[in-house]
């Protein structure tokens, strides 16, 4: 048996026909599921008596185990659960015109990222394309905005499951009609995985996390550093630059008095030069973590750092934290009960 957002659209009519249904069922069922996004039980053009069969052949991966609100209810988050047991979270943050879903790879994480939540809990399992695109539709469910962009920004290294995520890429694009452009695949630095990125069929955005401007510093911060050093990395994302004629994103929390002083600014602005269309940085005060010690940088250092960057010849941004209320935020994602 196949979950629900894991049926293709060929298992669809394959499935319709076994249940001794026309063919135009398949139709209504994949136009209602994922062009127009809407939850199985509202599929007003299917009887209700079919929709109660299809919903036992195509299960949920998921249930709820947990959904908080904060940001004045534009912030939610879910705490998942699978047959498993494996957990996961996602969070849905709504614009007054759209909204963007931070979606999770895998339960846990193996990289270890002294800072980040879900590296001091570990790595349990990694996540289907289904279970990825899940997340994505059942947040729709919830949001009156469209969902116009998915960043894979929650648990897990997605490119440490490139496959499943690239499969989940091309089914939001295909199926669920998202740009290319704003698909976002973060990473740490999974050169293998980037190298696969670079070759895959659709220009998604790519985003990697830095938080150091040199390999001793990054070694103790991300330790994945040790096995891809920074000069590898950023050659990997100068050759994706290239290749794709994207601008890269790097992503950096500030912590303070441990990267975020004036010379690192600087040094951080030497390695980012080369890249086509630019490199563009988005500053993040740190956020608050049980098993990391480190504090966030206040805003007058992290906006001298950017000031710094932009100096450098670098963009820089001062991103504004959403969901802490709820552990929300970058780096705070895991799972939450027994």
């Amino acid at each position: 048996m196949t979950t629900r957002y894991a049926a293709r659209q060929p298992q669809l009519e394959s499935l319709i026909t076994t249940l001794g249904e026309p063919a135009y069922r398949a139709r209504q069922l994949y136009e209602g599921l994922y062009r127009q996004r809407r939850p199985l039980d509202e599929l007003t053009n299917i009887p209700r008596v079919l929709l109660a069969r299809l919903a036992d052949e195509l299960p949920l991966a998921f249930t709820v185990d947990t959904m908080q609100l904060a940001d004045d209810d534009t912030t939610a988050k879910w705490l998942w659960r699978a047959a498993d047991g494996a957990q996961i979270e996602t969070v849905l943050m709504r614009y007054s015109a759209r909204a963007t879903v931070c979606v999770s790879s895998q339960a846990g994480c193996a990289m270890g990222c002294t800072f980040c939540a879900t590296g001091q809990a570990g790595f349990e399992r990694h996540l289907s394309a289904g279970e990825i695109v899940e997340q994505v539709l059942r947040a729709q469910h919830a949001s009156p905005q469209r969902v116009s962009n998915v960043v894979f920004m929650g648990m897990g290294e997605p490119l440490a499951n490139t496959e499943a995520v690239l499969d989940a890429c091309t089914r939001l694009h295909d199926d669920l009609g998202l740009s290319a452009r704003h698909l976002t695949v973060s990473t740490v630095g999974m050169v293998p995985g980037i190298e696969r990125l670079t070759e895959f069929e659709l220009p998604v955005t790519l985003a990697v996390s830095l938080h150091a401007p040199d390999d001793a510093l990054r070694e103790q911060l991300v330790p994945l550093n040790r096995r891809y050093p920074l000069a590898a990395v950023l050659d990997a994302a100068r050759a994706y630059a290239e290749r794709k004629g994207r601008r890269v994103s790097f992503e950096y929390a500030c912590i303070d008095g441990v990267n975020d002083l004036p010379h690192q600014a600087d040094a951080l602005a030497g390695r980012l030069t080369g890249f086509r269309g630019g490199a563009h940085v988005n500053l993040i005060p740190l956020n608050d973590t049980a098993g990391y010690p480190g504090r966030p940088s206040d805003g007058r250092r992290i906006a001298a750092f950017a000031d710094r960057l932009r100096a450098g010849g670098v963009e820089a941004t001062v991103r504004r934290n959403r969901g802490t209320a709820i552990d929300a935020a970058c780096g705070q994602l895991r799972s939450r009960t027994p």
